[in-house]
């Protein structure tokens, strides 16, 4: 195992981890690289490049204005939404940037380049940042690619830098059968094993101290979407619809009924997703396309399960950190064996990925064996196999806030149809991955986050 589960679930904005996030953590690491060789004080323009899919759907997804605020040195997981803002409309109106918050230069979003029919052989999400003097003479040049959840990586290195080596952690696994197999010889379940993993390079303290971080900006996404009104940005005049769901489920339901279990976790996922589709602080989980799934499914761990339901505060927490821990043991199996990029594999990289994640982790706060998460993921994936990338106006609109809230009872329905069984079946979760992967590269480009076919060409958008 070489990824972390903060490294899976990682805090940022919307509403695209591969389009908005990784853009922004590139340019800002190509204009640190700059500033590390000295040549900052030389440039006198920056050209961007973009290729595929970045291309094809950047403007919806607020990949160039997410790049311009990288190269001014701003990263996605300390900037504020509101300050992202005042950065667009700064940078617009002066067409301008300061490069890396330090000097202005001249930059102008229309004058990046779009290529959407040209895909790098690394990713079909390649970028190309170029930085020149005042005599139009290339000072350095760097092409990064945008590989889903966040993640990035240059052209010519062998995997993305920030993390870890295998060797730095006690169980390393990159299969299921490697999972399931250290659970075995040493009696853990499946959160027990990823935990003693982020102990290599964490304390206990700081592992749960940052998972139950990561679960308040959760939360937090879903307390401001609800008290928003009106039509998400974008043009599609999608109707915000957390607000009064929630006004209409806090009269309907006071208690905690749990005939109403299934409306509060599609408000949820409805809610971190709008909160998204808005530009707003999510936690990629592990996308932003599908950061709405896990929320809900973990609001319906510690709401709904009787054992953590009725617990004190800090059994709910514990159930929390667990829940994260499983879920992101999960990921790592999809981010290493496939791929959790749209653009890459199409949809089921990335609601699909997060439903078979939060089965998983349900699974466990149900109770499970780790024979029995390890089906609970696979049940989730293998019906959602298949599923296209195909947002109308290139937007993380329609159909991907409601995949999320259907793909959020998938994942609860998953793990009761697992804990009915034994843990014994007939397709595993690494051959269901490995079928996800080569369905994803048979899947024709234009249902991998292009616009270009489905749902994206067949509405219209008037």
């Amino acid at each position: 195992m070489t990824i972390s589960v903060f490294d899976l679930f990682s805090i940022g904005i919307g509403p695209s981890s591969s389009h908005t996030v990784g853009p922004m953590r590139a340019a800002a690491r190509f204009v640190g690289r700059l500033a590390e060789a000295g040549t900052l004080a030389e440039v006198d323009s920056v050209r961007v490049d973009l290729y595929g899919s970045l291309a094809a759907t950047g403007h919806g997804h607020g990949t160039l204005i997410a790049i311009a605020v990288g190269l001014e040195g701003s990263e996605p997981d300390r900037i504020e939404p509101d300050e992202l803002d005042a950065a667009r409309t700064r940078i617009l109106e002066t067409a301008t940037i300061r490069l890396g918050g330090v000097r202005d230069i001249r930059f102008s979003i229309p004058d990046i380049v779009l290529r959407p029919l040209t895909v790098l052989d690394r990713h079909s999400n390649g970028m190309r940042f170029t930085a020149l003097d005042a005599a139009a003479t290339e000072l350095a040049g760097e092409t990064y690619f945008s590989i889903g959840g966040g993640f990035i990586i240059q052209e010519g290195e062998e995997t993305h830098a920030d993390v870890a080596p295998a060797a730095t952690v006690p169980f390393p696994f990159t299969s299921a059968a490697e999972l399931l197999g250290h659970c075995r010889t040493q009696g853990l379940p499946v959160s027990g094993v990823m935990m003693a993993n982020e102990l290599a390079s964490r304390s206990e303290d700081e592992v749960r101290f940052g998972l139950l971080r990561i679960h308040a900006v959760m939360q937090e996404s879903v307390r401001l979407s609800v008290t928003r009104d009106g039509l998400l940005p974008g043009g599609l005049g999608v109707r915000r619809r957390a607000k009064g769901w929630f006004d209409t489920l806090t009269t309907e339901d006071p208690g905690a009924d749990p005939f109403f279990a299934l409306d509060w976790v599609n408000l949820v996922a409805l809610a971190v997703n709008e909160e998204n589709a808005s530009g707003g602080r999510v936690v990629t989980a592990p996308t932003n396309g599908a950061a709405g799934i896990v929320p809900a499914v973990l609001h319906y761990a510690v709401t709904y399960v009787p054992a953590v339901a009725a617990a004190s505060a800090e059994v709910k927490d514990d159930a929390v950190v667990r829940f994260l821990l499983t879920a992101g043991a999960i990921g790592v199996l999809y981010k290493e064996r496939a791929s959790i990029s749209g653009a890459e594999v199409g949809c089921q990289g990335e609601v699909g990925s997060a439903a078979s994640m939060a089965a998983g982790a349900l699974a466990e706060i149900l109770g499970g064996t780790p024979e029995q998460v390890e089906n609970s993921a696979e049940i989730a994936m293998e019906h959602n196999l298949g599923l296209t990338c195909d947002p109308i106006g290139g937007l993380v609109q329609i159909p991907c806030i409601e995949r999320n809230a259907i793909a959020s009872n998938k994942a609860i329905n998953a793990a009761r149809m697992a804990l009915r069984g034994d843990g014994v079946h007939h397709v595993s979760l690494d051959q269901v991955i490995e079928t996800m992967r080569q369905t994803g590269a048979d899947m024709s480009s234009k249902y991998k986050e292009t616009a270009m076919g489905g749902l994206a060409v067949n509405v219209p958008l008037c």
